[in-house]
């Protein structure tokens, strides 16, 4: 079992269950909503929501506290979201979604959960109440592996080359590429992204604005199936729950939060991209952008924010690398990829890297044929491997390392 397959620990099913009824009942980033949750607890708010009182003095006053240290000094107060709430109590079924993403392969992330992404906690009240999630992994690869790369729906040739090449070469430095799953930029960092993947980590994660029992776009129907199958869908709202304008605006702080750098290739003046670059220069993560042609209309929102002095201009893989930090810097430089690893071999133990079987074991005396080199040398070689980490005793021979 690859390690981003790990299942999470679960403990009590009452918080994941009120979790679940919360990303229902709330809308993304609805901040007394969270207040809500932060004083009185998931189950609890839940509760309250539920029952016929009209308000609680002390629940209210410990809500405005949370919303004071949160830089939101008034608010319409707990009546006033009451009647936005309780309207949506007669939908929740939590039971129900979470057999749903059970069924297609997928889970609920909350908070109590071993494997909750720590960098969330940089959106302080702004964070999610859950994730859903649908594919392959059961939690998120670390903030320092990951590098959002985002654009324009409208996509020139160009933006869909540099997306490409730049999602491709980051997979093969050892990082996943976070995107929104749209058509364009998103579209073109998943598929570069996936063309990259060397099968030994999480290429790809999309951040979704609607529930995860639909793929939307319709259109990205395949690439977002073969996504989930490299890595995973992600969403705050449950199955169900349709993308709306609101919905695409608030995950993009969840792209901007999950990725040590974001990158935005191509972005018209007002392009959507630029939400993502603006949360994440909030959040105090870098952000690169791609220039392109002065006489280009979809590489203005990139050229204004290069202007600002929000983002930083990157041409290629090792600028975004570098861009990401120094975390991101050192998984540059490790050997990750298939050529990679044998550069600065000598010829002899790269005829036995050749030689060394990957499923199975073998003798150092197969290898003396296979590689065609005498058994001192294979067995010198061996040791020499076995430092650099790319080979392995197993059982009664050899393999290589995976």
């Amino acid at each position: 079992m690859n390690t981003f397959e790990t299942p999470i620990r679960v403990g009590s099913d009452a918080p994941r269950i009120a979790r679940a009824a919360l990303t229902r009942l709330m809308e993304p980033a609805d901040l007394p909503g969270l207040a809500l949750v932060r004083a009185a607890g998931p189950v609890e708010a839940l509760a309250f929501i539920r029952g016929s009182a009209a308000g609680s003095p002390e629940l209210e006053r410990a809500m405005s506290a949370v919303l004071a240290d949160a830089g939101v000094p008034r608010w319409p107060g707990l009546a006033d979201a009451l009647t936005r709430w309780r309207p949506r109590v007669g939908d929740l079924a939590p039971e129900r979604d979470l057999a749903m993403i059970g069924r297609l392969g997928g889970t609920l992330l909350i908070p109590e959960d071993d494997a909750w992404p720590a960098a969330l906690g940089d959106l302080e009240l702004a964070a999610p109440i859950a994730l859903w999630l649908r594919g392959r992994l059961r939690e998120l690869p670390p903030l320092e592996r990951c590098v959002a790369v985002v654009g324009s729906r409208d996509s020139t040739a160009y933006g869909a080359n540099v997306a490409g090449e730049v999602a491709h070469g980051l997979v093969g430095r050892g990082f996943t590429v976070i995107s929104g799953g749209a058509y364009g930029i998103d579209a073109h960092a998943h598929r570069g992204a996936l063309g990259g993947n060397p099968g030994r980590w999480p290429a790809t994660v999309a951040i979704m604005a609607g529930g995860l029992d639909r793929f939307y776009p319709a259109g990205n129907e395949e690439l977002l199936r073969a996504v989930a199958d490299a890595g995973a869908l992600v969403a705050e709202v449950p199955p169900g729950t349709n993308p709306t304008r609101y919905r695409f605006l608030q995950r993009n702080r969840l792209i901007a939060a999950l990725a040590a750098a974001t990158v935005v290739v191509e972005a018209r003046w007002r392009s959507g991209a630029l939400n993502t670059a603006h949360h994440a220069d909030a959040l105090s993560r870098p952000v690169g952008a791609v220039p392109g042609s002065v006489y280009s209309a979809n590489s203005a929102g990139c050229h204004r924010i290069l202007r600002e002095g929000s983002a930083v201009c990157v041409t290629d893989v090792a600028e975004v690398a570098e861009l990401a930090g120094a975390a991101g810097s050192n998984l540059a430089a490790e050997p990750v990829g298939a050529a990679a690893r044998h550069d600065g071999l000598a010829v002899e133990d790269l005829l036995l890297m050749d030689a060394l079987p990957v499923a199975s074991v073998t003798t150092p005396q197969k290898l003396c044929s296979v590689a065609g080199l005498g058994l001192p040398a294979v067995l010198a070689g061996l040791g020499r491997l076995e430092v650099m980490g790319l080979a392995e005793r197993g059982g009664a021979g050899w393999r290589r390392k995976r």
